[in-house]
């Protein structure tokens, strides 16, 4: 009886030995936070386990402690004032010590990460948006979140239709890379922003050096990249759903997010939905400027023994944009009448969601296959194949009830292929080479019943090119090569009377180069000089344009006999951040045009049977584009930081020594942020943190580098815009709630932006309050 009882005490004994074991709460969790870009430690960093409720900020040294947790999965939280939030699983066992790199400098330095890819461009100057300032800004398109940024202006044609131009230059200059592969659509159309949901993108960046030797396309100018981040490796299922309402046009945006990985297969899907209606200005409403959007990307990976890597994505993006009435006039006299007005024709006093004629509908399904084989930690294959298909149709108001059948329908087929080989050598060496193609069929459809604006055509793009790279000591240097041949087969039709079918045939030679150096003067001072050598040969647009451009509501003609463009571009880049607290960057560029091709008003304006509308032609010149680029950030205390940047631009047709037309104004931006130095606890497992209230301004001066002469009105006054925004996370243990409520110009001042082409018949947008809740678990 002793010993039964005895092995029944000895088995309660142990088993609470082990379960006291299994629950072990003594583990700690140490670690050190620092900037990326100064190396510096960061106090004040804000550290915080979801599961648990557990938090604590780091010290003056950037080390922080974490101690009684129990063994288990956790989700760490790291944040900072001027940061994006970092976010990782943790499967803790024992204790465990972190260093967390921040980039803390981001939008004063623009540092940029791709992974695997950094040190292509990291001596050429850039800038990134992140996911935080994308999900802020849910009522913004794609070029609308880089709007603020240094050196980058928006070409508009309304409120909700835009196109980058970095330095100047947009459109078919401008590569826009959708998660590697070149965004193929309409281009030469600033009637609608890039097919591409920012909601899908983890970071949105531009790189402003000379060329991106690596990436094809005609970016004389930049490269905007587009990039998912890879799927995160922990076995939960995580997600989040974003709602914006915003009243000017009341407008509404959801968007889900889903992602999970497994070994098997990774997968994340997003969707969005957009709607708004008309439009207001400080005084009026803007008829007819509705849009409609519906957005769904998949992406999927898997991987086997870290050699092999695929990445599946597919995307699909849809829109339906109203374009502004007033902007459609019928005769001269009322055309002459309406740049004069204060209120477009056809204003109406009352709100619609309604979307009429003249409008557009555009869709863009993009299929990609991606492959990276590591041949071992040195070498590096990567290979992919990529489908694209572009339906634009636009639709006019057209008499005997034709109005709906458009009047201007494309549809363009896209097929992409790349493959590329990198090589670390000894000594730090890296080579690169790589071969891109596109296949590009673009067709009307017949349903119009008008003479297209551009002709049928297909184009056969190839391109080649090697980057050389190395670092020693304090310097850096990039090395690059590349050539390109183009195939145009274009159809279209003369302008005499019979019509006759005309078929042109144009073969193009391209060469690019690109040298870049960066020096470290100090630990805190880096020096960059970028400069590269670019040809472009002219766009279908370009040459062959004839009728008129219904979304910008002008007549647009090409030329011909154009020749290829050439440029030289170099850039001089100054990064100061001597501590934690400030940061400078500073980059001067010059650009300088053989046969800069432009689209130049003309004196005169044509009436057709569709209206009357001014004219504009493509012509080339010899120009000359420089400007200066320069931001700071600061900390004035713990928890109030500080932004600002300043952007000049001039360009000059030094042929005609007159001003080049449509060159974006000068503009200043800064913002003041206070953030909360402490969370503040709401109940046992809730608890509010990161509370912040930012208080922004934007001024754009008017431009004056343009004659009277050159453009069919004056270009509109300077305009200063006010903006305010609060947020705020409500944390539980599964689960985060951020909440924010921003208003962008606040006074509801009337004003008319100089690249806005709706400026000829209206102004922009007045007072907008944009409420926000996103939930991520």
């Amino acid at each position: 009886m002793f010993n039964k009882k005895f092995y029944i005490v000895a088995a309660i004994f142990l088993f609470s030995i082990i379960r006291c074991q299994a629950q072990d709460c003594n583990i700690s969790i140490n670690g050190y936070v620092f900037d990326e870009a100064s190396e510096l430690p960061l106090s004040y960093v804000n550290v915080f386990v979801q599961e648990t409720y557990k938090g604590t900020i780091t010290d003056d040294n950037g080390n922080f402690v974490l101690d009684s947790l129990c063994a288990g999965e956790y989700h760490v939280q790291f944040s900072h004032i001027g940061c994006e939030p970092i976010k990782f699983h943790l499967d803790l066992t024992k204790d465990t010590v972190l260093n967390i790199g921040f980039f803390h400098t981001v939008n004063s330095l623009g540092t940029v990460v791709v992974e695997e890819q950094r040190d292509n461009f990291n001596n050429q100057p850039n800038l990134s948006v992140n996911r935080k300032t994308i999900e802020d800004n849910a009522n913004k398109n794609l070029s609308g979140l880089l709007e603020t940024e240094t050196g980058v202006s928006l070409i508009k044609n309304g409120s909700g239709i835009s196109k980058p131009v970095v330095h100047g230059l947009y459109g078919n200059r401008l590569t826009i890379l959708n998660n590697g592969i070149i965004q193929s659509g309409q281009q030469w159309g600033n009637d609608h922003s890039p097919e591409i949901d920012p909601f899908a993108a983890d970071k949105i960046s531009v790189l402003k050096g000379a060329n991106a030797i690596e990436y094809g396309g005609s970016n004389l100018g930049s490269v905007v990249l587009i990039e998912s981040k890879r799927i995160t490796r922990e076995p939960h299922l995580h997600g989040q759903v974003n709602y914006t309402y915003e009243s000017n046009g009341n407008g509404q945006n959801i968007n889900v997010r889903l992602a999970k990985y497994s070994p098997l297969l990774a997968w994340r899907i997003n969707g969005t939905l957009k709607k708004y209606g008309d439009r207001k200005t400080a005084n009026y409403f803007l008829n007819n400027t509705g849009l409609k959007e519906d957005n769904l990307t998949l992406q999927l990976e898997k991987s086997w023994d870290d050699k092999l890597f695929l990445d599946f994505h597919a995307s699909t993006f849809n829109t339906r944009l109203g374009i502004l009435r007033g902007s459609h006039i019928s005769n001269l006299t009322d055309l002459e009448s309406a740049w004069s007005r204060e209120e477009p024709f056809y204003t109406e006093s009352n709100f619609s969601s309604e979307i009429e004629a003249p409008k557009q509908h555009v869709s863009h399904h993009l299929v990609k296959l991606k492959a990276k084989y590591y041949k071992n930690e040195n070498q590096i294959v990567e290979a992919f194949v990529a489908g694209q298909i572009n339906n634009r149709k636009e639709f006019d108001i057209r008499r005997g009830g034709r109005t709906d059948t458009p009047a201007l329908s494309l549809l363009q087929h896209t097929f992409n292929s790349e493959i590329k080989y990198s090589h670390i050598f000894d000594k730090g060496w890296k080579l690169k080479i790589g071969n891109q193609n596109a296949l590009t069929d673009n067709t009307n459809n017949p349903e119009t019943g008008i003479l297209p604006l551009i002709p049928d055509y297909i184009s056969w793009k190839s391109g080649v090119f090697s980057t050389i790279s190395k670092t020693k000591n304090k310097v850096q240097f990039n090395l690059g090569i590349r050539y390109d041949f183009e195939d145009q087969l274009a159809l279209t039709y003369n302008n005499n009377i019979p019509r006759e079918i005309v078929r042109y045939k144009n073969i193009f030679h391209n060469i690019s180069g690109l040298f870049a150096i960066k020096y470290d003067i100090t630990k805190y001072q880096v020096l960059s000089f970028n400069t590269g050598f670019a040809m472009r040969n002219p766009g279908i647009n370009e040459l062959y344009s004839f009728g008129l451009h219904q979304g910008v509501s002008g007549i647009e003609e090409g030329d011909i006999n154009l020749n290829t463009e050439k440029a030289i571009k170099n850039t001089l880049e100054y990064k100061w951040f001597p501590n934690t607290n400030f940061t400078l960057n500073a980059l001067v560029y010059f650009q300088h045009f053989n046969d800069y091709i432009f689209l130049n008003p003309q004196e005169e304006i044509r009436l057709t049977i569709r209206g009357a509308f001014p004219v504009f032609r493509y012509e080339q010149t010899n120009a000359n584009i420089y400007g200066l680029d320069i931001s700071t950030q600061f900390t004035i205390s713990n928890y109030l930081h500080g932004l600002l940047k300043y952007s000049y631009l001039k360009g000059d047709d030094i042929e005609n020594n007159l001003p080049l037309v449509f060159m974006p104004p000068n503009s200043f931006f800064g913002s003041l942020t206070y953030q909360a130095k402490k969370g503040l606890k709401l109940g046992q497992k809730v608890r509010m943190n990161e509370s912040e209230i930012e208080i922004n301004n934007r001024l754009v001066f008017e431009q004056n580098n343009i004659l009277d002469n050159q453009d069919f009105i004056q270009p509109p006054p300077k305009y200063n815009l006010l903006g305010i925004k609060a947020s705020t996370n409500f944390i539980f243990p599964n689960y985060k709630i951020r909440c924010f409520v921003k208003a962008d110009n606040l006074f509801n001042i009337a004003y008319r932006d100089y690249l806005n082409r709706q400026r000829y018949f209206a102004d922009d947008i007045g007072l907008s309050i944009t409420t926000g809740i996103n939930f991520k678990f």
